[in-house]
């Protein structure tokens, strides 16, 4: 795409969410992108600034309904984002294939491609087998080149983000063979959406360290399922714990990972994982006392693209310690979806997603 090029024109649906809402802020302020439709069921007719107090501007554009035909939102968009739940994701994006050019998913409606583990983990998401073979998995660090044209693209959820980026390396660069891998996820408030929910009340979450899922999590299946899709048989067992703390954006994995044979030192594995990501932008490798606060810390990319790793060595234990953070409604979910619209539309991956951290916050 040259200097002289239209923008590219982009409709959100799920615009009152709050993944919807970092999209809106995002796509509003990239150079090369305009809005031309906000869809959404149960703010139609609202400004963004309604629904979003931080959005004062106008932006020439309020919700509507998704219009019946498809056709007459191919007419107006180049690429529509599905910021929607899961069910309605299938959906739209059944409608809505090969009728836009783009469609780029933030749901886990087609993260999953094994059908059986996809209907354990998605039981009320019906989707076309066909379709879910369709949908490219959106990680740009690791399947760049696969986004490029890509009509269909389906973006990680914000833990398997943090998960897949930490893991890749191990199994992707060294080729390690890993017998168990356990994480710990700690992820705000944010991460559970709009919905209204007891436990997520202020008195009840606020000082909280709340294990609401200890023993699986649906994307530490779909990390299984990608990482077995790229390289079989290299992970034998991983599974998660997850927790609810009192922060609202943000998340951190800790990674706990076991291996079949000799374990790298912790020399071997900070320089695997600084050659894995060298010209990626967006991870950056840490060591974990090389700051004021120890890193990797979801304080240190607030608001930001950036996803910070560390690895260390646990000789003690014989394990390898993966450390993942990242802002999950922006690497984690709006800032990654504009960076593979960026790969997909032939613009500069970095484009529009130059925002350094917040902090503190």
């Amino acid at each position: 795409m040259t200097g002289g090029a239209p923008p590219v024109r982009v409709g959100i649906i799920g615009a009152s969410g709050l993944a919807g809402g970092d999209l809106i802020r995002l796509v509003v302020q990239h150079p090369r992108l305009r809005l031309t439709f906000l869809g959404g069921s149960s703010s139609v007719g609202r400004r963004p600034s309604e629904l979003h107090p931080g959005l004062r501007q106008d932006l020439g554009v309020s919700v509507e309904a998704v219009p019946d035909d498809p056709d007459a939102l191919a007419e107006r968009c180049d690429v529509v984002f599905l910021s929607t739940p899961a069910p309605a994701s299938a959906e739209l994006a059944a409608r809505l294939a090969d009728r836009v050019p783009c469609v780029i998913d933030l749901s886990g409606a087609f993260r999953i491609r094994t059908p059986a583990l996809h209907d354990r983990w998605y039981p009320k998401v019906s989707r076309s087998p066909e379709l879910a073979e369709r949908f490219v998995y959106g990680v740009p660090e690791l399947i760049g080149e696969r986004l490029a044209g890509a009509p269909l693209i389906s973006l990680p959820g914000c833990y398997a983000t943090a998960i897949t980026l930490g893991l890749a390396p191990l199994v992707l660069g060294l080729g390690l063979e890993l017998r168990t891998v356990v994480v710990d996820g700690k992820s705000g408030s944010s991460g559970g959406g709009l919905q209204l929910r007891t436990p997520d009340l202020h008195p009840f979450r606020s000082g909280a360290i709340a294990p609401y899922a200890p023993t699986g999590h649906r994307h530490a299946a779909e990390v299984g399922d990608f990482l077995e899709r790229a390289e079989p048989g290299r992970i034998a067992s991983l599974s998660m714990s997850a927790y609810g703390v009192s922060h609202v954006r943000g998340l951190l994995t800790s990674s706990y990972v076991f291996t079949d044979g000799d374990t790298p030192d912790a020399r071997t594995l900070h320089r695997a994982y600084l050659r894995f990501y060298k010209g990626h932008r967006f991870v950056r490798v840490r060591r974990h006392t090389e700051t004021l606060i120890p890193v990797p810390d979801p304080q240190a990319v607030l608001g930001s693209n950036y996803c910070d790793i560390a690895v260390e060595h646990d000789p003690d234990g014989d394990r390898i310690v993966v450390l993942a953070a990242l802002d999950n409604l922006v690497k984690g979910a709006a800032g990654q979806a504009v960076q593979a619209l960026n790969i997909r539309f032939g613009l500069p991956e970095e484009e529009g997603l130059t925002m350094q951290p917040v902090m503190p916050a």
